[in-house]
């Protein structure tokens, strides 16, 4: 082996040696908590005001699935640009949602109608099977 090769290794075994001591990067020795006791009494109370995890309802976070749904059951409707505008997807991405999700997928008939601001689109009702 070449010296520098030797030197690199012994380096090395070094830093690895002092990280029982402390940490290997800067070779600082740790720091004790100090006393136990007193730490558990202040974080303890601390630990018991967190709430449950299990206590909290599994509220759904409302997806843009079902604020187009919401958005195609109004007596009104919604055209294509409005379902756009209100989810931020693309026209033909609308589109497709409305084929292949709610048509496929989940078997809604929809309506569409020829109005002045447009083709507008209505859930009209479950798909017969």
């Amino acid at each position: 082996m070449t010296a520098r090769l030797q030197s690199r290794q012994k380096r090395n075994y070094t830093q690895h040696r002092s990280a029982a001591s402390g940490c290997w990067r800067c070779g600082e020795k740790r720091r004790t908590v100090g006393d136990r006791k007193a730490l558990i009494d202040r974080l303890w109370p601390a630990i018991e005001a967190l709430r449950d995890p299990e206590s909290e309802p599994d509220a759904k976070r409302p997806s843009k699935q079902d604020a187009v749904i919401a958005m195609l059951r109004r007596p009104e409707g919604a055209t294509v640009d409005e379902v756009a505008s209100a989810t931020g997807w693309q026209r033909h991405t609308v589109r497709g949602v409305f084929s292949g999700t709610l048509k496929k997928k989940l078997g809604l008939t929809l309506a569409s109608a020829k109005e002045e601001r447009g083709r507008v689109y209505r859930v009209a009702g479950p798909a017969s099977v």
